[in-house]
């Protein structure tokens, strides 16, 4: 299993991280295959402020950019990413790999 952490920075609104909150407590059926689909065994996003923290377990063979890249080819997955663009404060246009930053891990309890 493959584990990558990623940071999102939305504009400090209330309102759109209330509505980026609530879309994300009911996403679309689609977009939830569409991440199982291409490999992506379990995805958590944490709220700080105006801070989202993703972690996302995958399987030993996913490619970040290659299986990414696919996911935004299946069923609403464009219209999900552009739907939440609005409240992200990002180009609705941009991939999410633009938009969500890779964390390096510098620590971990062994």
């Amino acid at each position: 299993m493959k584990r990558y952490c990623q940071i999102l920075t939305l504009p400090n609104d209330a309102e759109k991280i209330a509505k980026y909150k609530e879309a994300h407590a009911h996403p679309w059926p689609e977009i939830n295959a569409g991440i199982r689909e291409v490999g992506i065994l379990d995805m958590q996003i944490f709220m700080h402020e105006n801070v989202a923290f993703m972690i996302m377990d995958t399987t030993d063979d996913f490619d970040f950019q290659a299986d990414n890249a696919r996911l935004m080819t299946l069923p609403r997955q464009m219209e999900w990413e552009a739907y939440v663009s609005e409240m992200q404060g990002k180009d609705p246009n941009a991939p999410s790999t633009d938009k969500w930053q890779l964390m390096e891990r510098v620590f971990k309890l062994t």
